[in-house]
């Protein structure tokens, strides 16, 4: 993710995310499970991995896949529909899961 990270009135934000393209066209990631080399094409190989990991799937909110681990106060929240599974939902999962998921360029 290319720009510059900018803290300014206590807020952090990316100026210039645009920046990461090549020809004019926005990279696509991937998250891929490190053990097995697996990349996440669906919510069940996701909530497979996150399940083994300790995650309980919330069903709180009927718009939202949520889960929740006990050992922690993080909770995850993806949208329902997989196809607005973005690069951020995906940087959410590897910062709670250190060293298990990696989000990759395709």
């Amino acid at each position: 993710m290319a720009g510059v990270w900018v803290f300014k009135n206590g807020v952090v934000r990316l100026e210039n995310p645009g920046a990461d393209t090549t020809n004019g066209r926005r990279h696509q990631k991937m998250l891929v499970h490190l053990a097995s080399n697996e990349v996440i094409t669906s919510y069940s190989a996701l909530e497979t991995k996150l399940l083994s990991l300790g995650w309980e799937r919330y069903y709180d909110d009927p718009d939202l896949l949520q889960y929740h681990k006990r050992s922690t106060v993080h909770l995850i929240s993806l949208p329902k529909n997989f196809s607005k599974f973005k690069s951020m939902h995906m940087y959410d999962i590897v910062v709670k899961n250190r060293n298990v998921f990696e989000v990759r360029d395709m």
